[in-house]
């Protein structure tokens, strides 16, 4: 089945998303900040002959739209919720990362009809992230240059990316706009989703990497088993936070056995 592309009105703006591959349940992938839906092309190359994947631009990244002042995380849910409605999708399951699963966390704590589990890899947990204004500012900083991107990557990935890995995401962070990178820093990483995180009824996979120095598993572990102490928690070995990049073929096989598990 060849991929399609999706430009779908939501509100105001326009989100953007790729799909590929068929089969039950549908997988609605979220990126992570500075990514894009090609984070997830590794991954769901993986999963696209058994499922069918959806791969979402969230707004300000990729081609979806930046037209507006508001890169809140309810926001953003707002707008995934909308293109889920959209596609009439009856049967899926959200797959976020790192900033991607707290939206993911925000959106099954709504218990969407047709949510059938939620799957969060190395995500930002449901409680405030507390990050001295230097080191805040030393992330914007980051993500202005290729230089500075370059650095983050040697703090944030353990295995080695390839060259085309690099490029892409290199590209991405540099693409994103002005209000998205902010947002996230200003906001997003302080917002307190507890409420939202324990209102989750789902079948819930955390996927973490043994080498992840941004969301370590101990700290989840802390942050997420008192809201939701049905997760089920993966480690892959050697991996770091950039894990649909660093370890695309671990974390598909991750997904699908999850995913199996569900319908057995």
């Amino acid at each position: 089945m060849s991929a399609k592309s999706h430009s779908i009105r939501v509100g105001q703006l326009e989100v953007y998303a790729e799909e590929d591959g068929e089969g039950g349940p549908a997988l609605v992938f979220l990126h992570y900040w500075g990514g894009s839906r090609r984070t997830w092309s590794e991954v769901i190359a993986r999963l696209s002959n058994r499922f069918r994947c959806i791969a979402v631009d969230l707004r300000g990244w990729g081609r979806s739209d930046r037209r507006t002042d508001d890169y809140g995380l309810f926001a953003q849910a707002e707008d995934v919720q909308g293109l889920i409605e959209a596609l009439k999708l009856k049967d899926f399951v959200l797959v976020g990362h790192s900033m991607g699963g707290k939206i993911a966390q925000i959106l099954a704590g709504r218990r969407l009809n047709g949510l059938r589990a939620v799957i969060l890899v190395g995500p930002a947990p449901p409680t405030p992230l507390i990050v001295p204004e230097e080191q805040k500012r030393s992330m914007y900083a980051a993500y202005t240059t290729p230089e500075g991107i370059g650095e983050a990557l040697k703090a944030i990935n353990h295995r080695p990316l390839t060259l085309a890995q690099r490029l892409q995401v290199t590209e991405d962070s540099l693409g994103g706009a002005e209000g998205a990178k902010t947002a996230w820093i200003s906001q997003g990483m302080t917002l307190d989703i507890s409420k939202q995180t324990a209102s989750i009824t789902a079948p819930v996979c955390v996927i973490v990497g043994s080498a992840d120095q941004v969301e370590k598993e101990t700290a989840l572990r802390e942050a997420l088993l008192p809201l939701v102490p049905h997760a089920k928690f993966e480690t892959i070995d050697g991996v770091g936070h950039l894990l649909p990049l660093e370890g695309p073929v671990e974390v598909a096989e991750a997904i699908s056995r999850f995913v199996g598990h569900l319908a057995a």
